[in-house]
């Protein structure tokens, strides 16, 4: 399998191993959304890590197998593309990017998909399709104009450059830079740390940041309004404030 998916504590590692360089041909695609639908489903995955091993996470698309497909077959191919990579970026679950080496085109792509991105600090990102005579296909030109703003965006998108990982955290592109051999280590621990919280209050705050993102202040904030009111219907919510009152904060113990 070119992408597997591994639990432990809770942390589901949703691993790319498509040697050398985890080239996303559409067998690897396919297989990503499986998994990620995958680990929607499964209440013993808590949060999850997107890992492509300690060399590189995705250097982007087969450029071989896309060289072979014309208009039509790009037509239909494209909306699987997008539904792969927007598989991942919907798991209700905390989603970590752990990031070694190239992370370029649809590598770079996919760790949009995720909610935090850790870099290693030879960590390379960047989405090149300007240079093939392209524009990003899986969300590029979208979530990353969502993440770092829209100049920032299209600087990188116009000139498909590749940005080292100081650059990357100073323009909000990656949240944490990390020795190269403690990339996997600090992800799976941010994972492991959230999989013991409460899974429904995880998954509103998720879905409410993103929803809100998606519209005007006044929607989202019925967003908000509608996810908090119903978590006073749950456990956690009860075995979080009973634990505040008679323990003090942050000792909650979440099923």
């Amino acid at each position: 399998m070119t992408v597997t998916l591994e639990v432990t504590d809770g942390v589901g590692t949703i691993l790319l191993d498509r040697p050398p360089m985890n080239a996303l041909d559409v067998a690897t695609q396919d297989r990503l959304r499986e998994l990620a639908e995958e680990a929607t489903r499964r209440d013993d995955v808590r949060a999850v890590v997107l890992y492509g091993g300690e060399k590189v996470f995705a250097a982007g698309a087969d450029i071989k197998e896309m060289q072979a497909m014309d208009h039509t077959a790009m037509v239909v191919r494209s909306k699987a593309l997008q539904d792969s990579f927007t598989a991942v970026a919907r798991i209700p679950k905390p989603v970590v990017a752990a990031v070694t080496g190239y992370a370029l085109g649809g590598g770079c792509e996919l760790a949009l998909c995720a909610d935090f991105r850790i870099a290693a600090d030879n960590a390379r990102l960047g989405q090149p399709e300007i240079l093939l005579g392209l524009i990003p296909g899986a969300g590029g030109t979208q979530r990353l104009a969502r993440l770092i703003g829209p100049s920032r965006a299209k600087d990188l998108i116009f000139t498909g450059r590749h940005v080292k990982a100081e650059e990357a955290l100073t323009i909000g592109l990656v949240d944490r830079v990390v020795p190269a051999a403690e990339v996997y280590e600090q992800a799976h621990a941010w994972a492991a740390g959230l999989a013991k919280g409460p899974a429904l209050a995880l998954r509103a705050a998720k879905e409410s940041v993103d929803a809100g993102l998606e519209t005007d202040i006044d929607t989202g904030l019925t967003i908000e309004r509608n996810w908090f009111a119903g978590l006073f219907a749950t456990e956690d919510r009860e075995r979080g404030m009973r634990s505040f009152v008679e323990e003090g904060p942050g000792k909650a113990k979440f099923l």
